[in-house]
């Protein structure tokens, strides 16, 4: 009987996760797809926007990174106003906001401009990657965390797989009204963030006592399980939003993230430049095909990777070594200058890339809960973003001053290793360590 019951219990408790999972999982990763396509979409705009509106490298990699200091600026304040005022009306309001000035960016005409605009295009949709992971802290226990966090930001390869080719298409054929076909892609792909942001005011549940497709039984599970969890985390340090800012294990996330993403976004935003210097005479949209390999190759890897490092309760490592196996690869793209091993390490690079989100932004949620989540969380997705401002910028500047991509690439490499490093440098179990501020 005893074993019938809890049998049924663990039953119950699958079916409810499962809900969850298949309810807000692919909302929030369809979100998230909008939000990366226009943040990485002026690579493909660079192709043929660079020529025309006589932008050199190095302005090309300030114009990519400078989105990410507005992002830095506000998104620790975006966190808390998530937490204070709901995830529904908040990330409406992000979405919609983002969406107006996306469109925008494929009016400019002159590179002020297209700086001004990228810059408030950050400022926009600050908050929007922290307020989700800090989102998911409301519907997941800890121990499915990394696997909801990695479902999640499965969209970051989802989006080149879908917007590669898409982005290489509207490059090569649209061009109404006489006007250039990378504003088109610019102002086109802006529009669904607009639609998004109306669709999240009327269907995204902020709590799970908001949510219908739960049943009441279901609620009161979810609700107890959390406050349990919640409960915990504060008996065994109860830190405030101020505190989370200044706790020394928020600060190494924040510098994981940071090389991370310095990775990450140089590899995003200057890879349909570095196939197209090696495919020449090829269209844009089969560069488009040909940059959604690598993406394609690397989503299957996170989820795998993942899931494993949920069912092991295992972050270092899980993180640490597909950050070397990324650092290899981008540091070794400058001894081939051809179109299969330069594919081949670039699938690498992004298998390795994503493989690590899951498992390092499960972190924070290990110790910190209410305000303090939401400032640390924010604080460790405000500094991995400088990642993306350093990570362009300095590409751009290095290929500026040697006439080639790989050294820049090289350096992203070596930015890898860092992180690996960092990782490894955490403790074992962060609870262990709850107070450390200095």
């Amino acid at each position: 009987m005893a074993n019938e019951t809890v049998t049924a219990a663990v039953r119950f408790e699958a079916k409810t996760i499962h809900n969850v999972r298949m309810r807000i999982i692919p909302f929030v990763f369809l979100l998230y797809i909008i939000s990366f396509l226009d943040r990485i979409n002026i690579g493909f705009a660079a192709l043929t926007m660079n020529k025309e509106l006589a932008i050199t490298s190095q302005q090309f990699g300030l114009v990519a990174g400078i989105f990410f200091l507005g992002y830095f600026l506000f998104e620790i304040p975006s966190n808390l106003l998530l937490h204070k005022l709901g995830a529904r009306i908040w990330i409406a309001r992000i979405l919609i906001t983002w969406g107006i000035l996306a469109m925008l960016t494929g009016l400019v005409q002159s590179v002020d401009q297209l700086y001004a605009v990228r810059f408030l295009l950050g400022l926009a949709e600050a908050g929007y990657f922290p307020g989700i992971a800090l989102y998911l802290t409301y519907w997941f226990r800890q121990r499915d965390q990394a696997q909801a966090i990695a479902l999640f930001l499965t969209g970051i390869p989802v989006t080149s797989i879908l917007g590669a080719p898409l982005s290489g298409f509207i490059l090569d054929h649209v061009h109404w009204l006489s006007i250039s076909s990378w504003r088109w892609l610019l102002i086109l792909e802006g529009i669904p963030a607009v639609v998004g942001g109306v669709l999240t005011y009327f269907l995204l549940p902020s709590r799970p006592a908001e949510a219908r497709f739960l049943s009441q039984e279901e609620k009161d599970w979810m609700e107890a399980v959390l406050a349990s969890e919640e409960r915990e985390k504060l008996a065994n340090h109860k830190i405030s939003a101020l505190q989370a800012l200044m706790n020394k294990r928020i600060w190494h996330l924040g510098l994981i993230g940071f090389t991370l993403n310095t990775g990450m976004y140089t590899m995003n935003f200057w890879m349909p430049k570095l196939v197209k210097s090696i495919s020449t005479g090829h269209s844009n949209s089969l560069i488009g095909l040909l940059v959604m390999i690598p993406h394609l190759v690397g989503l299957p890897v996170m989820v795998m990777v993942s899931r494993s490092s949920d069912r092991q309760r295992e972050r270092r490592f899980h993180a640490a070594i597909p950050a070397i196996v990324a650092g290899i690869a981008l540091a070794s793209l400058g001894a081939t200058h051809s179109i299969f091993p330069t594919m081949l390490l670039l699938s690498f690079a992004a298998l390795g890339i994503y493989s690590v989100y899951g498992p390092l932004y499960s972190l924070p949620g290990d110790f910190l809960t209410g305000f303090a989540a939401a400032s640390g969380i924010a604080l460790v997705s405000s500094l991995a973003n400088l990642g993306g401002f350093a990570g362009p910028y300095a590409t751009g500047w290095i290929s500026q001053k040697t006439g080639s991509l790989y050294g820049g690439l090289a350096v992203a490499g070596v930015s890898l290793f860092a992180s690996a490093t960092l990782m490894l440098l955490l403790p074992r179990r962060l609870r262990r360590n709850p107070r450390e501020n200095g």
